[in-house]
């Protein structure tokens, strides 16, 4: 799109009484293949092209989204939104001229994963299937995917914003599932990063594959837990989705402003235990939840959700900063042009401590160490959440035991932050993706290993 075209589209919205306006226009290629029992399961590749036109009134957001980039098509649109709301045209003043940023690309891109095509993915992901099967004859299914997707974007508003990005992603996972007398377990990793074709090149895919045979076939063969109340070690890396879930959410103004969280009203407040400090960061160079400019245009950054312990910040979009009298802190995303961007996370991750793991098992007299997280479920509002382990250990008498299944982690996120006595500093981070009001997004989620003091295991 043009600049004289996109002014008058914006200048359009605020004609129809709008306090801001906003196009949003992109194009993503995606490309996937995938392997399901030595098969090819799909092979697909394909463009996909449109813009978001968004109208705030005050704090009111009124969004519609076209393949259509004619321009009386994208006017009449506006005045479609316009006249949902009742709203009258007003006196309004001519809007800023558009006047381009130009952005440097912190993530540093090598090769073009559409100029590679997609046969070299299919041969990563044979030798993972191979590398799985061969470990052990208790491996009855394995399924393997690479994806790669690279959009570009065009923003700008009624303020004079017009900028440009380009995002790269790549993502290799596996899933493993081990069987042994009519039982089954399944276990699986998924490495991405915002990287070009390198990624797929430097990545050790056999790994990926031994790591997640191994733990199928271990616990295949583990004993089931004992429920009740008990210290709880939790591993590093993906362990991070529960604070992701129970408390990421909770700090973002999309969920602060509409009172639906534990943590409204608290900025300033000790809410986690003194060794916790916790930080949501768009800025990591490469990494898979990492932006150069958020999904409004604003560039990204660092910030400090809770530091030792104290409520620093909350995640805030344009129209939350607005309402709660906050500064932006560059997290307004959105999955596609046919969502209005919402407060989301990043890379959101607990910082690393000073404490060692093994110093943490010595410390609890009977519990369980939750090596690995799998999936759950969560209330935002209320932080309650239920997350399955998908690998974990006894711990007796300060020494690691038997692997064990069955281990659900019960609890509300607020009420655990404080129960966090010990902070590793094994750091690490691990990628997912992240479904809310705007869509599915990438995001980086992470912790060191932590000990909380005492949470309720689901056993069996």
């Amino acid at each position: 799109m043009d600049k004289v075209k996109a002014q008058r589209i914006l200048q359009a919205g605020i004609d129809h009484g709008a306090d801001f306006t906003e196009i949003f226009e992109e194009e993503t290629r995606n490309a996937v293949v995938s392997l399901r029992d030595r098969k090819v399961e799909t092979a697909t590749a394909g463009t996909d092209y449109g813009i978001g036109l968004r109208l705030v009134y005050g704090t009111d957001v009124l969004y519609a989204h076209t393949s259509n980039e004619e321009e009386s098509h994208l006017i009449l649109l506006l005045r479609n939104l316009a006249q949902s709301r009742n709203s009258i045209a007003k006196n309004s003043t001519v809007i800023s001229p558009l006047v381009g940023i130009s952005l440097k690309n912190r993530h540093t891109i090598t090769l073009d994963p559409k100029l590679i095509g997609q046969e070299k993915k299919l041969d990563l992901l044979t030798r993972a299937d191979r590398t799985a099967r061969s470990y052990s004859p208790k491996v009855v299914q394995v399924s393997a995917r690479a994806a790669d997707m690279v959009s570009h974007i065009l923003i700008c508003n009624s303020e004079g914003l017009w900028v440009e990005d380009s995002r790269t992603r790549c993502r290799f996972s596996i899933s493993v599932t081990a069987e042994a007398e009519g039982e089954r377990f399944v276990a699986s990793e998924s490495p991405g990063a915002q990287r070009g074709f390198e990624f797929f090149q430097g990545l050790d895919v056999e790994a990926s594959a031994k790591i997640a045979a191994e733990r199928a076939v271990l616990m295949l063969t583990a004993g089931y837990v004992a429920g009740g109340k008990m210290p709880v070690i939790m591993g590093n890396g993906f362990g991070g989705v529960i604070f992701h879930e129970a408390c990421g959410h909770p700090l973002e103004t999309e969920a602060i402003r509409r009172k639906a969280s534990p943590f409204a009203g608290k900025l300033g407040e000790l809410i986690a235990h003194p060794a916790v400090s916790a930080i949501d960061d768009g800025t990591l160079a490469n990494e898979w939840g990492s932006l150069n400019i958020d999904d409004e245009g604003m560039q990204t950054k660092k910030s400090i959700l809770i530091e030792n312990g104290i409520l620093k910040a909350y995640m805030s979009d344009r129209v939350g900063a607005d309402e709660l009298g906050l500064q932006r802190t560059g997290s307004g995303r959105r999955e596609s042009y046919q969502y209005a961007p919402v407060s989301r996370m990043r890379n959101t991750y607990i910082d690393k401590g000073k404490d060692k793991l093994s110093d943490m098992i010595v410390s609890v007299d009977k519990g369980i160490y939750a090596k690995r997280m799998g999936g759950g479920s969560v209330n935002p509002a209320t932080g309650e959440f239920n997350f399955a382990v998908e690998e974990a250990y006894l711990i007796e008498k300060g020494k690691l035991g038997a692997p064990v299944r069955g281990a659900t982690l019960i609890g509300k996120g607020h009420e655990i932050l404080p129960l966090i006595s010990m902070v590793g500093d094994d750091l690490e981070l691990a990628v997912g993706m992240c479904g809310a009001a705007s869509g599915s997004i990438p995001v980086t989620v992470g912790q060191p290993s932590l000990k909380v003091d005492s949470i309720l295991v689901g056993g069996r």
